[in-house]
């Protein structure tokens, strides 16, 4: 690719641009700078943008296609949004890419739909960018390049096999199709829909998939990103209101996702895809397009802002002024094999309110201050998630329903650290490394087996959920790595061993949350289903077995700058993590991790741990990360009996946990 280097370098802050031009026009800015970067590394045609960086599992012809489709999208909403301005002739550019990517002659033609399957979301993208800048690009446009577009984004007129957000990219695709009189199929439409409708849950939140017996438990932020952000558009391209079922779930969505931003504007880390960074912005601005609320007029603008900002001075821009993958500053551990160097550009999709324009409300007004709580503290049900968030800007959910499971692989399989963790923040990241992956070692309740292996939660079942009480159990397992003591009976490298139920309760009382787990031997099961048969093919792991904590992994670039103490870790910044044991426990530290993170250069984590366990013994510990005073008088106490175990708390507050199998 030819490398240019004629546009300037994104600014250092948002408020550097005159502030007196008003909130759209800083966003303006950072997006023409965003998108200017990623031309340098145009074809000469402009139809492949072929940034430096991992290409991804579809090759790097695909991940330059990437480059262009989603920087296309930020172009896109920044000419609506002024109604056609466009000092920096960037529609003259992507139409020039464009006629050279859908001319099957051309040497920088795009790989079409039948070529590679990741050309599908490219195509939506194309589609949205054209349908929004459609006076000022599309209808300029020679025949021929009109009739080699439709002929192209009709590759996906008649395809099936969408079972998750995708379906809206074969809609938002077909829609402009029909618009600008191409062909497509009320019969995909009609699938589509139906698919969607099966895989909404509640509260606004989608499972992106169900595993293979329906179960509907991968949550992230697809569910707003993708799942409330394509419908507006597609709604957008019909030239109508967005409807009034997608209108009211997009603003129970927003409802609940505003509790996962920290009050100095960091998301919660979650998920896969995270590289897409402040793209989950998207719904927030969606909302405030379709007028869906919840939220008051310019709070959007405010909370946006706080996001941007945060990421910009963590580092998300390069000195070249591109996205890299991560989330602060590049990060390849967090990317997914279909992740390359053009995917990171989706973050486009958080600037969507560009397509605003400079006098809206949004943009204009300024939110009454609302009165603030020390701790908010609720239940979110669709994902099964505890969400705790404080004025110190941290936010933690506690996960009893989420666990990704879409698929079940014919192997032995590891805990998927973005979703199977028992807790997440937007301060702290699971470990990433093949260690971590292959024994998880943070946020993590296991049974340990003699040679100190800890065990994997597997498939989550929620017991119970409240705002204060959650409860979910899974059957663990084990992974045995070439050179294990527990060799396969098979002809595979990898092996896993099937082990008991272990049931992990979470009652959170403020930013402490009293952890307890025990475990059952696993039930027979009368009807199998087809993932049980699969997994039978593995033999039983048998006992003793210990039952280890892990706590947070509180990021430090030295671990050194960091107090440490029994089972308690405290930055200089008076950032602290702690898991203090209650009942049971016998021994406890803070573990170095040794590796980088998301956040940081390494980390620390507390733990604590029992000697031998038997089924149905409970045992406890206080897990914590927060500021200010560590408090270590835990001020907590239990009462178990069989079916129940009653917790009371130090200001006097009772919770019930629902404690089917323990013993006395």
């Amino acid at each position: 690719m030819t490398h240019r280097s004629d546009f300037p370098r994104p600014a250092t802050d948002l408020t550097d641009v005159d502030a007196a031009r008003g909130g759209r026009a800083r966003w303006e800015s950072f997006a023409d700078e965003l998108v200017a970067s990623a031309w340098n590394y145009s074809s000469p045609s402009g139809a492949l943008l072929d940034l430096p960086g991992p290409v991804s599992a579809s090759g790097r012809w695909s991940t330059a296609h990437e480059g262009y489709a989603r920087t296309f999208l930020a172009a896109a909403f920044r000419v609506r949004g002024a109604d056609g301005v466009d000092p920096s002739r960037w529609l003259e550019r992507y139409a020039s890419g464009l006629a050279a990517g859908v001319d099957p002659t051309h040497a920088e033609r795009w790989p079409t739909i039948a070529e590679r399957r990741q050309s599908v979301p490219e195509a939506a993208s194309i589609a949205i960018a054209l349908s929004e800048t459609k006076p000022w690009l599309w209808d300029r446009l020679d025949e021929t390049v009109q009739a080699q577009t439709i002929d192209y984004l009709a590759g996906v007129v008649g395809t099936a096999g969408y079972t998750n957000n995708w379906t809206w990219f074969q809609n938002v695709i077909e829609a402009f199709l029909a618009e600008v009189g191409g062909p497509w199929s009320q019969a995909d439409l009609d699938r589509n829909d139906e698919i969607q409708e099966r895989l909404y849950v509640r509260d606004g939140w989608y499972s992106d998939g169900a595993n293979p017996v329906g179960a509907k438990q991968n949550f992230d932020y697809y569910a707003g990103w993708a799942w409330h952000v394509y419908p507006l558009l597609h709604a957008r391209i019909q030239r109508r209101e967005l409807s009034a079922t997608h209108k009211e779930r997009l603003a129970a969505y927003v409802g609940e996702a505003v509790d996962l931003i920290g009050t100095g504007g960091a998301p919660l880390f979650q998920g896969r895809s995270l590289t897409y960074r402040f793209a989950m912005l998207a719904p927030f601005w969606a909302a405030a397009i379709a007028g869906a609320g919840p939220l008051r007029s310019g709070e959007t603008r405010v909370i946006a802002d706080r996001v941007l900002q945060y990421f910009r001075d963590a580092g998300a821009v390069d000195e070249r002024g591109l996205l890299s993958i991560g989330w602060h500053r590049e990060f390849l551990p967090i990317r997914q094999l279909y992740t390359g160097a053009g995917s990171t550009y989706w973050a486009s999709k958080g600037l969507l309110g560009l397509l605003l324009p400079a006098d809206h409300p949004e943009w204009v007004d300024s939110p009454p201050a609302g009165a603030s709580e020390p701790v908010t503290q609720r239940a979110l049900e669709a994902p099964g998630w505890i969400v705790v968030r404080t004025e110190d800007g941290i936010v933690r959910a506690l996960n009893h329903g989420t666990d990704g499971d879409r698929h079940h692989p014919e192997g032995a399989r590891a805990d998927k650290p973005f979703y199977q963790r028992l807790a997440y923040s937007n301060v702290t990241a699971p470990d990433l490394s093949p260690v971590g992956m292959i024994r998880p070692r943070d946020n993590h309740t296991s049974l340990l087996d003699a040679d100190g292996v800890p065990s994997h939660r597997g498939r989550i079942e929620r017991r119970q959920l409240s705002e204060r009480v959650a409860v979910s159990r899974s059957r663990v397992h084990w992974l045995d790595m070439p050179g294990s003591v527990h060799k396969p009976d098979s002809d595979v490298w990898v092996g896993m061993r099937r082990g008991p139920v272990v049931t992990t309760a979470s009652v959170v009382n403020g930013i402490r949350e009293l952890r307890l787990a025990w475990y059952e031997p696993a039930p027979a099961v009368a009807h199998p289903t087809k993932i049980d048969d699969a997994d039978a093919t593995w033999p039983a792991a048998s006992g003793p077995w210990r039952l280890r904590f892990d706590g947070w992994a509180l990021p430090v670039d030295d671990p050194d700058e960091a107090e440490i103490s029994a089972g308690t870790a405290v930055r200089a910044d008076g950032v602290h993590t702690s898991v203090l044991g209650i009942r049971g426990i016998d021994v406890s530290g803070v573990r170095w991790g040794g590796i980088p993170t998301p956040f940081s250069r390494d980390s620390l984590t507390p733990w604590a741990e029992t000697l031998d366990v038997s089924p149905g013994q409970v045992a406890a510990a206080l897990v914590v990360l927060g500021t200010g005073s560590l408090d270590r008088d835990a001020n907590v106490s239990l009462e178990v009996a069989p079916g129940a175990i009653t917790v009371r708390w130090g200001d006097g507050t009772v919770d019930e946990v629902a404690a089917e199998g323990v013993a006395r």
